[in-house]
Protein backbone atom coordinates (compact mmCIF):
# COMPACT_ATOMS: atom_id res chain seq x y z
CA UNK A 1 0.00 0.00 0.00
CA UNK A 2 2.49 2.09 1.13
CA UNK A 3 4.62 1.64 -2.06
CA UNK A 4 1.71 1.77 -4.14
CA UNK A 5 0.91 5.61 -2.82
CA UNK A 6 4.78 6.61 -3.17
CA UNK A 7 4.52 5.53 -7.02
CA UNK A 8 1.04 7.71 -7.47
CA UNK A 9 2.35 10.21 -5.92
CA UNK A 10 5.46 10.47 -8.56
CA UNK A 11 2.99 10.36 -11.16
CA UNK A 12 0.68 13.25 -9.86
CA UNK A 13 4.07 15.53 -8.99
CA UNK A 14 4.97 14.89 -12.73
CA UNK A 15 1.93 15.35 -14.15
CA UNK A 16 1.12 18.55 -11.92
CA UNK A 17 4.82 19.41 -12.77
CA UNK A 18 3.88 19.15 -16.61
CA UNK A 19 1.02 21.22 -16.30
CA UNK A 20 -1.40 18.46 -17.69
CA UNK A 21 -4.06 19.15 -16.07
CA UNK A 22 -6.78 16.49 -17.76
CA UNK A 23 -4.55 13.29 -17.22
CA UNK A 24 -3.73 14.72 -13.81
CA UNK A 25 -7.66 14.48 -12.76
CA UNK A 26 -8.31 11.85 -14.29
CA UNK A 27 -5.41 10.13 -12.60
CA UNK A 28 -5.80 11.89 -9.02
CA UNK A 29 -9.68 11.52 -8.68
CA UNK A 30 -10.16 8.28 -9.00
CA UNK A 31 -7.99 7.52 -5.84
CA UNK A 32 -9.85 6.92 -2.17
CA UNK A 33 -9.80 10.53 -0.46
CA UNK A 34 -7.70 9.37 1.99
CA UNK A 35 -4.81 8.26 -0.72
CA UNK A 36 -5.44 12.04 -2.22
CA UNK A 37 -4.79 13.84 1.34
CA UNK A 38 -1.50 11.64 1.83
CA UNK A 39 -0.30 12.51 -2.04
CA UNK A 40 -1.28 16.17 -1.27
CA UNK A 41 1.01 16.66 1.55
CA UNK A 42 3.78 15.36 -0.53
CA UNK A 43 3.18 17.86 -3.14
CA UNK A 44 5.47 21.01 -3.08
CA UNK A 45 3.85 24.64 -2.97
CA UNK A 46 4.32 25.01 -6.39
CA UNK A 47 2.47 21.55 -7.07
CA UNK A 48 0.28 22.97 -4.30
CA UNK A 49 -1.28 25.29 -6.05
CA UNK A 50 -1.59 23.95 -9.25
CA UNK A 51 -3.65 21.22 -8.16
CA UNK A 52 -5.95 24.28 -6.59
CA UNK A 53 -6.49 25.44 -10.44
CA UNK A 54 -7.46 21.98 -11.67
CA UNK A 55 -9.76 21.34 -8.81
CA UNK A 56 -12.74 22.40 -7.47
CA UNK A 57 -12.68 23.45 -3.88
CA UNK A 58 -15.63 20.93 -3.37
CA UNK A 59 -13.17 18.13 -4.68
CA UNK A 60 -10.25 19.55 -2.52
CA UNK A 61 -12.81 19.97 0.92
CA UNK A 62 -13.57 16.35 0.16
CA UNK A 63 -9.56 15.52 0.57
CA UNK A 64 -9.01 17.80 3.22
CA UNK A 65 -11.86 16.25 5.48
CA UNK A 66 -9.21 13.42 5.40
CA UNK A 67 -6.12 14.84 6.71
CA UNK A 68 -4.17 14.25 10.04
CA UNK A 69 -4.63 16.82 12.56
CA UNK A 70 -0.98 17.45 12.33
CA UNK A 71 -1.43 18.76 8.62
CA UNK A 72 -4.82 20.62 9.28
CA UNK A 73 -2.56 24.04 8.59
CA UNK A 74 -3.89 27.61 7.53
CA UNK A 75 -0.83 27.65 5.53
CA UNK A 76 -2.19 25.56 2.93
CA UNK A 77 -5.21 28.26 2.87
CA UNK A 78 -2.95 30.81 2.42
CA UNK A 79 -1.41 29.57 -0.87
CA UNK A 80 -5.15 29.73 -2.66
CA UNK A 81 -7.33 32.86 -3.05
CA UNK A 82 -9.10 33.95 -0.42
CA UNK A 83 -12.57 33.59 -2.26
CA UNK A 84 -11.21 29.41 -3.23
CA UNK A 85 -9.74 29.20 0.73
CA UNK A 86 -13.43 30.35 1.96
CA UNK A 87 -15.12 27.56 -0.16
CA UNK A 88 -13.13 25.19 0.57
CA UNK A 89 -13.63 25.91 4.52
CA UNK A 90 -17.21 26.22 3.94
CA UNK A 91 -17.55 22.51 2.00
CA UNK A 92 -15.63 21.12 5.15
CA UNK A 93 -17.21 19.23 8.00
CA UNK A 94 -16.96 22.20 10.67
CA UNK A 95 -15.08 20.38 13.04
CA UNK A 96 -12.17 20.03 10.50
CA UNK A 97 -12.71 23.40 9.12
CA UNK A 98 -12.08 24.93 13.06
CA UNK A 99 -9.03 22.64 13.40
CA UNK A 100 -7.85 24.13 10.25
CA UNK A 101 -8.50 27.54 11.36
CA UNK A 102 -7.24 27.65 14.15
CA UNK A 103 -3.95 28.06 12.47
CA UNK A 104 -4.41 31.16 10.88
CA UNK A 105 -3.97 34.52 12.12
CA UNK A 106 -6.75 36.63 13.17
CA UNK A 107 -6.49 38.88 10.01
CA UNK A 108 -6.49 36.05 7.82
CA UNK A 109 -9.25 34.51 9.61
CA UNK A 110 -11.35 37.64 9.22
CA UNK A 111 -10.90 37.55 5.64
CA UNK A 112 -12.12 34.20 4.95
CA UNK A 113 -15.00 34.36 7.07
CA UNK A 114 -16.54 37.10 5.16
CA UNK A 115 -16.70 35.10 2.22
CA UNK A 116 -18.87 32.09 3.52
CA UNK A 117 -22.14 32.36 4.76
CA UNK A 118 -23.14 34.03 7.50
CA UNK A 119 -25.17 31.08 9.29
CA UNK A 120 -21.78 28.67 9.14
CA UNK A 121 -19.29 32.05 9.96
CA UNK A 122 -21.58 31.99 12.85
CA UNK A 123 -21.01 28.47 13.60
CA UNK A 124 -17.83 28.63 13.32
CA UNK A 125 -16.50 31.49 15.46
CA UNK A 126 -19.04 29.81 18.32
CA UNK A 127 -16.59 26.86 17.95
CA UNK A 128 -12.69 28.35 17.58
CA UNK A 129 -14.03 30.13 21.14
CA UNK A 130 -14.20 26.50 22.77
CA UNK A 131 -11.26 25.53 24.82
CA UNK A 132 -8.65 23.20 23.14
CA UNK A 133 -8.63 19.54 23.57
CA UNK A 134 -12.40 19.93 25.15
CA UNK A 135 -15.70 18.11 23.13
CA UNK A 136 -16.70 21.69 21.69
CA UNK A 137 -13.49 22.25 20.10
CA UNK A 138 -13.79 18.66 18.59
CA UNK A 139 -17.40 18.35 17.95
CA UNK A 140 -18.91 18.61 14.40
CA UNK A 141 -21.89 20.15 13.85
CA UNK A 142 -23.62 18.65 10.88
CA UNK A 143 -26.12 15.86 12.60
CA UNK A 144 -29.55 14.71 11.78
CA UNK A 145 -32.03 15.84 14.22
CA UNK A 146 -35.73 15.26 14.59
CA UNK A 147 -38.52 15.06 16.98
CA UNK A 148 -40.75 12.59 18.66
CA UNK A 149 -43.58 13.97 17.04
CA UNK A 150 -42.82 13.17 13.37
CA UNK A 151 -43.99 10.50 12.42
CA UNK A 152 -40.93 7.33 10.48
CA UNK A 153 -42.18 8.83 6.58
CA UNK A 154 -41.68 12.76 7.89
CA UNK A 155 -37.96 11.32 9.52
CA UNK A 156 -37.05 9.39 6.38
CA UNK A 157 -37.47 12.72 4.08
CA UNK A 158 -35.06 14.86 6.60
CA UNK A 159 -32.64 12.22 6.51
CA UNK A 160 -33.24 12.18 2.95
CA UNK A 161 -32.86 16.10 2.71
CA UNK A 162 -29.94 16.16 5.44
CA UNK A 163 -27.80 13.16 4.52
CA UNK A 164 -25.22 15.37 1.99
CA UNK A 165 -24.53 17.58 5.01
CA UNK A 166 -24.45 15.45 7.87
CA UNK A 167 -21.11 14.20 8.68
CA UNK A 168 -23.05 10.66 9.87
CA UNK A 169 -26.25 9.54 9.05
CA UNK A 170 -25.85 6.29 12.05
CA UNK A 171 -27.44 8.21 14.87
CA UNK A 172 -30.97 10.53 14.30
CA UNK A 173 -30.60 12.99 17.33
CA UNK A 174 -34.35 13.38 19.07
CA UNK A 175 -34.74 16.73 20.03
CA UNK A 176 -37.61 18.94 21.53
CA UNK A 177 -38.71 22.33 19.90
CA UNK A 178 -36.11 23.87 22.35
CA UNK A 179 -33.38 22.13 21.03
CA UNK A 180 -33.10 19.54 24.52
CA UNK A 181 -31.55 16.56 23.65
CA UNK A 182 -34.54 13.93 24.36
CA UNK A 183 -33.85 10.39 22.77
CA UNK A 184 -32.03 8.75 19.98
CA UNK A 185 -32.28 6.17 17.31
CA UNK A 186 -30.49 4.31 14.39
CA UNK A 187 -30.99 4.78 10.92
CA UNK A 188 -31.97 0.95 10.73
CA UNK A 189 -34.18 1.61 13.84
CA UNK A 190 -36.11 4.13 11.04
CA UNK A 191 -35.88 1.49 7.87
CA UNK A 192 -37.70 -1.12 9.54
CA UNK A 193 -40.44 0.78 11.24
CA UNK A 194 -43.55 0.95 9.99
CA UNK A 195 -44.35 4.57 8.05
CA UNK A 196 -47.44 5.65 10.29
CA UNK A 197 -45.10 5.44 13.94
CA UNK A 198 -43.89 8.20 15.42
CA UNK A 199 -40.28 9.09 16.57
CA UNK A 200 -41.30 9.38 20.53
CA UNK A 201 -42.41 5.96 19.86
CA UNK A 202 -39.21 3.82 18.48
CA UNK A 203 -36.55 6.10 20.18
CA UNK A 204 -34.13 5.41 23.55
CA UNK A 205 -34.09 7.21 26.26
CA UNK A 206 -32.00 8.77 28.60
CA UNK A 207 -28.63 8.98 26.01
CA UNK A 208 -25.74 9.22 26.62
CA UNK A 209 -24.24 12.24 25.98
CA UNK A 210 -21.31 14.87 26.96
CA UNK A 211 -20.61 18.59 27.60
CA UNK A 212 -18.88 20.89 25.31
CA UNK A 213 -16.01 21.48 28.15
CA UNK A 214 -15.89 17.62 28.90
CA UNK A 215 -12.01 16.65 28.35
CA UNK A 216 -11.91 15.15 24.45
CA UNK A 217 -9.39 12.23 26.58
CA UNK A 218 -12.38 11.12 28.41
CA UNK A 219 -14.42 11.82 25.56
CA UNK A 220 -12.44 9.68 23.01
CA UNK A 221 -12.08 6.57 26.04
CA UNK A 222 -15.96 7.03 26.15
CA UNK A 223 -16.64 5.66 22.40
CA UNK A 224 -14.48 3.28 22.63
CA UNK A 225 -15.95 1.85 25.77
CA UNK A 226 -18.87 1.94 24.82
CA UNK A 227 -18.48 0.97 20.98
CA UNK A 228 -20.26 4.35 20.08
CA UNK A 229 -20.05 5.20 16.51
CA UNK A 230 -20.79 8.69 17.50
CA UNK A 231 -21.31 10.51 20.79
CA UNK A 232 -23.53 13.67 21.00
CA UNK A 233 -22.47 16.92 23.10
CA UNK A 234 -25.11 19.15 25.13
CA UNK A 235 -24.38 22.95 26.59
CA UNK A 236 -25.06 23.91 29.71
CA UNK A 237 -28.35 24.14 29.22
CA UNK A 238 -28.42 20.39 27.37
CA UNK A 239 -29.21 21.41 24.23
CA UNK A 240 -28.08 19.54 21.60
CA UNK A 241 -24.80 21.37 19.98
CA UNK A 242 -22.51 19.11 17.67
CA UNK A 243 -21.60 15.34 17.58
CA UNK A 244 -18.03 13.65 17.59
CA UNK A 245 -17.58 10.29 15.73
CA UNK A 246 -15.38 7.79 16.12
CA UNK A 247 -12.93 9.02 13.70
CA UNK A 248 -12.29 12.02 15.70
CA UNK A 249 -12.34 9.98 18.82
CA UNK A 250 -9.22 7.49 17.23
CA UNK A 251 -7.41 10.89 16.18
CA UNK A 252 -7.47 12.32 19.88
CA UNK A 253 -5.94 8.83 21.50
CA UNK A 254 -3.60 9.08 19.10
CA UNK A 255 -3.17 12.58 20.03
CA UNK A 256 -2.85 11.81 23.28
CA UNK A 257 -0.60 8.83 22.53
CA UNK A 258 1.72 10.66 20.68
CA UNK A 259 2.32 13.12 23.75
CA UNK A 260 2.56 10.62 26.14
CA UNK A 261 5.14 8.54 24.30
CA UNK A 262 7.06 11.91 23.87
CA UNK A 263 7.01 12.53 27.13
CA UNK A 264 8.27 9.15 28.36
CA UNK A 265 11.06 9.81 25.60
CA UNK A 266 11.73 13.44 26.59
CA UNK A 267 11.32 14.51 22.54
CA UNK A 268 8.75 15.18 20.30
CA UNK A 269 8.05 12.26 18.40
CA UNK A 270 5.90 13.96 15.79
CA UNK A 271 8.41 16.51 14.76
CA UNK A 272 9.06 16.22 11.17
CA UNK A 273 11.48 18.72 10.58
CA UNK A 274 13.37 18.31 7.70
CA UNK A 275 16.01 20.86 8.87
CA UNK A 276 18.63 19.40 11.44
CA UNK A 277 19.13 22.64 12.98
CA UNK A 278 15.02 23.28 13.73
CA UNK A 279 15.00 19.87 14.86
CA UNK A 280 18.22 20.65 17.44
CA UNK A 281 16.39 23.18 18.93
CA UNK A 282 13.39 22.04 19.72
CA UNK A 283 15.29 19.17 21.25
CA UNK A 284 18.27 20.86 23.57
CA UNK A 285 16.51 22.62 25.54
CA UNK A 286 14.80 19.49 27.55
CA UNK A 287 18.18 17.61 27.02
CA UNK A 288 20.67 20.86 28.72
CA UNK A 289 18.21 20.75 31.33
CA UNK A 290 19.32 16.83 32.01
CA UNK A 291 22.30 17.62 31.52
CA UNK A 292 22.80 20.22 34.30
CA UNK A 293 20.45 17.79 36.29
CA UNK A 294 23.16 14.81 35.38
CA UNK A 295 26.21 17.65 36.19
CA UNK A 296 25.07 17.21 40.22
CA UNK A 297 26.08 13.59 40.21
CA UNK A 298 29.17 14.22 38.85
CA UNK A 299 29.62 16.77 41.37
CA UNK A 300 28.49 14.00 43.70
CA UNK A 301 30.71 11.82 42.01
CA UNK A 302 33.50 14.13 42.91
CA UNK A 303 32.33 14.35 46.49
CA UNK A 304 33.52 10.86 46.92
CA UNK A 305 36.72 11.47 44.75
CA UNK A 306 38.34 10.64 48.07
CA UNK A 307 36.71 7.20 48.67
CA UNK A 308 37.27 6.32 45.10
CA UNK A 309 41.08 6.86 45.09
CA UNK A 310 41.45 4.72 47.99
CA UNK A 311 39.33 1.75 46.58
CA UNK A 312 39.68 2.29 42.88
CA UNK A 313 37.61 -0.93 42.08
CA UNK A 314 34.80 1.15 42.72
CA UNK A 315 34.53 3.04 39.67
CA UNK A 316 34.09 0.11 37.59
CA UNK A 317 30.74 -0.56 38.60
CA UNK A 318 29.11 3.16 38.88
CA UNK A 319 27.36 2.52 35.32
CA UNK A 320 25.88 -1.02 36.34
CA UNK A 321 24.22 0.46 39.24
CA UNK A 322 22.80 3.77 38.16
CA UNK A 323 21.73 2.12 34.36
CA UNK A 324 20.01 -0.70 36.12
CA UNK A 325 18.29 1.02 38.44
CA UNK A 326 17.28 3.57 35.73
CA UNK A 327 15.89 1.00 33.46
CA UNK A 328 14.00 -0.36 36.89
CA UNK A 329 12.55 3.47 37.08
CA UNK A 330 11.64 3.95 33.38
CA UNK A 331 9.72 0.52 33.43
CA UNK A 332 7.92 1.48 36.89
CA UNK A 333 7.33 5.00 35.19
CA UNK A 334 5.65 3.45 32.38
CA UNK A 335 2.97 1.30 34.09
CA UNK A 336 2.15 4.18 37.03
CA UNK A 337 1.19 6.42 34.01
CA UNK A 338 -0.29 4.50 31.93
CA UNK A 339 -2.63 3.27 35.34
CA UNK A 340 -3.58 6.89 35.94
CA UNK A 341 -4.68 7.28 32.35
CA UNK A 342 -7.11 4.79 33.06
CA UNK A 343 -10.47 6.64 34.03
CA UNK A 344 -11.58 3.39 35.75
CA UNK A 345 -9.06 3.25 37.64
CA UNK A 346 -10.11 4.38 41.49
CA UNK A 347 -7.63 5.60 44.36
CA UNK A 348 -7.33 2.66 45.91
CA UNK A 349 -6.34 1.08 42.90
CA UNK A 350 -3.64 3.83 42.34
CA UNK A 351 -2.14 3.10 45.38
CA UNK A 352 -2.49 -0.76 45.12
CA UNK A 353 -0.15 -0.20 41.80
CA UNK A 354 2.52 1.42 43.94
CA UNK A 355 3.01 -0.95 46.64
CA UNK A 356 2.74 -3.60 43.89
CA UNK A 357 5.73 -1.45 41.98
CA UNK A 358 7.48 -1.23 45.54
CA UNK A 359 6.70 -5.02 46.46
CA UNK A 360 8.31 -5.25 42.75
CA UNK A 361 10.97 -3.05 43.29
CA UNK A 362 11.88 -4.78 46.00
CA UNK A 363 11.76 -8.72 44.64
CA UNK A 364 13.72 -7.35 41.58
CA UNK A 365 16.23 -5.55 43.43
CA UNK A 366 16.93 -9.00 45.46
CA UNK A 367 17.56 -11.29 42.59
CA UNK A 368 19.66 -8.77 40.71
CA UNK A 369 21.93 -8.20 44.24
CA UNK A 370 21.95 -11.37 45.13
CA UNK A 371 23.37 -12.39 41.17
CA UNK A 372 25.46 -9.33 41.48
CA UNK A 373 27.14 -10.14 44.53
CA UNK A 374 27.89 -13.16 43.31
CA UNK A 375 29.35 -12.76 39.90
CA UNK A 376 31.44 -9.81 41.78
CA UNK A 377 32.53 -12.01 44.47
CA UNK A 378 33.99 -14.47 41.94
CA UNK A 379 35.78 -12.09 39.79
CA UNK A 380 37.24 -10.07 42.21
CA UNK A 381 38.43 -12.59 44.58
CA UNK A 382 36.42 -10.19 47.17
CA UNK A 383 33.23 -11.72 48.29
CA UNK A 384 32.80 -7.66 51.00
CA UNK A 385 33.15 -5.70 47.47
CA UNK A 386 30.38 -8.23 45.89
CA UNK A 387 28.24 -7.60 49.00
CA UNK A 388 28.56 -3.73 48.57
CA UNK A 389 27.84 -3.61 45.32
CA UNK A 390 25.02 -6.15 45.35
CA UNK A 391 22.99 -4.25 48.17
CA UNK A 392 23.79 -1.12 46.27
CA UNK A 393 21.55 -2.24 43.67
CA UNK A 394 18.95 -3.61 45.91
CA UNK A 395 18.39 -0.19 47.51
CA UNK A 396 18.86 1.70 44.16
CA UNK A 397 16.57 -0.59 42.70
CA UNK A 398 14.22 -0.08 45.08
CA UNK A 399 14.17 3.84 45.47
CA UNK A 400 14.10 4.26 41.35
CA UNK A 401 10.50 1.86 41.51
CA UNK A 402 9.73 3.96 44.41
CA UNK A 403 10.53 7.32 42.36
CA UNK A 404 8.87 6.03 39.20
CA UNK A 405 5.55 5.20 41.02
CA UNK A 406 5.12 8.18 43.29
CA UNK A 407 6.56 10.92 40.61
CA UNK A 408 3.92 10.58 38.41
CA UNK A 409 0.88 10.71 41.15
CA UNK A 410 2.48 13.67 42.69
CA UNK A 411 2.43 15.88 39.30
CA UNK A 412 -1.03 14.20 38.83
CA UNK A 413 -1.98 16.00 42.21
CA UNK A 414 -0.73 19.34 41.30
CA UNK A 415 -2.74 19.26 37.94
CA UNK A 416 0.12 18.75 35.52
CA UNK A 417 0.75 15.80 33.22
CA UNK A 418 2.43 12.43 34.45
CA UNK A 419 3.48 12.25 31.16
CA UNK A 420 5.68 14.41 31.61
CA UNK A 421 7.70 13.10 34.12
CA UNK A 422 9.89 11.24 31.46
CA UNK A 423 12.02 8.10 30.89
CA UNK A 424 14.91 10.74 30.62
CA UNK A 425 14.50 12.44 33.96
CA UNK A 426 13.60 9.35 35.94
CA UNK A 427 16.73 7.80 34.64
CA UNK A 428 18.86 11.00 35.41
CA UNK A 429 17.45 11.31 39.14
CA UNK A 430 18.24 7.50 39.61
CA UNK A 431 21.94 8.09 38.40
CA UNK A 432 21.91 10.79 41.54
CA UNK A 433 20.09 8.50 44.00
CA UNK A 434 22.05 5.23 42.92
CA UNK A 435 25.93 6.96 43.16
CA UNK A 436 24.86 8.41 46.47
CA UNK A 437 23.43 4.91 47.95
CA UNK A 438 26.25 3.19 46.35
CA UNK A 439 28.93 5.71 47.93
CA UNK A 440 27.60 5.54 50.98
CA UNK A 441 27.01 1.90 51.38
CA UNK A 442 30.73 1.70 50.15
CA UNK A 443 32.44 3.98 52.71
CA UNK A 444 30.71 1.80 55.23
CA UNK A 445 32.45 -1.49 54.19
CA UNK A 446 35.85 0.21 52.89
CA UNK A 447 38.20 -1.19 55.35
CA UNK A 448 37.12 -4.69 54.73
CA UNK A 449 37.22 -4.10 50.91
CA UNK A 450 41.11 -3.04 50.90
CA UNK A 451 41.73 -5.84 53.58
CA UNK A 452 39.94 -8.57 51.79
Amino acid sequence: MRDNIEKESQLIGLLLKQQQASKFRLHFLKLHQHEQAQIFVKLNSLQRKRLYRYLTSTKVAEFFNELDLEDLTADYLKEMSPRYAAAVIATMYTDNAVDMLGTATDADLKTYLKFIAPQKAVIIKKLLHYQAKTAGAIMATEFVKVTGNQTVADAMLLVKHQARQAEIIYYLYVVDHFDHLTGILTLRDLLVAPAERSIAQLMTSPVVAVKVDDDQEDVARMISDYNFVALPVTDAAEKLVGVITVDDAIDVIDEESAEDYSGLAGVDIDEQQDNPWQAALKRLPWLITLLLLGMSTATLVSHYERLVSEASILAVFISSITGTAGNAGTQSLAVAVRRLADPKADRRSIWKIILTEILTGILIGVITGVAIMLIVGWWQKNIILGLVIGLAMFAAIIVANLAGSLIPLLMSKIGVDPAVASGPFISTLSDLTSVLIYFNIAQIFLKFIMND
